[in-house]
């Protein structure tokens, strides 16, 4: 597998790990899923399939299948993102690093799917 893709996957595990982990109960997470009008077992649940996916990124490095699934819960995780800010106003900028991490996840997946 190309070094560049093993690094992505590397990075989008730890972000993900963290991203997922604050889901659990940092106020700025809290905050937010109020002011988008969310539940907080919403929050629990994207917290969940963010750590679920970062799991995957990080075995997949050794089992495509895995990364696959992994980088498939973070691009539908990012497309949620990024209608979320849609849906509250958010300016661009605030979509800025959820497009980012989709077009990763997109990467990841299709090196993936072209092994």
């Amino acid at each position: 597998m190309d070094v560049a893709v093993i690094v992505i996957q590397v990075l989008l595990g730890l972000g993900f790990i963290m991203f997922g982990a604050m889901k659990f109960g940092a106020k700025q997470m809290v905050d937010e899923f109020n002011r988008y009008g969310y539940p907080s077992s919403f929050r629990m649940f994207t917290g969940t399939i963010e750590v679920a996916a970062a799991i995957l990124m990080i075995v997949g490095i050794w089992n495509g299948a895995l990364a696959s699934i992994g980088a498939a819960l973070i691009i539908v995780t990012m497309i949620g993102a990024i209608l979320t800010h849609v849906k509250v106003g958010d300016p661009p900028k605030a979509m800025g690093m959820p497009i980012i991490l989709l077009l990763l996840g997109v990467v990841v997946l299709v090196v993936q799917l072209t092994a």
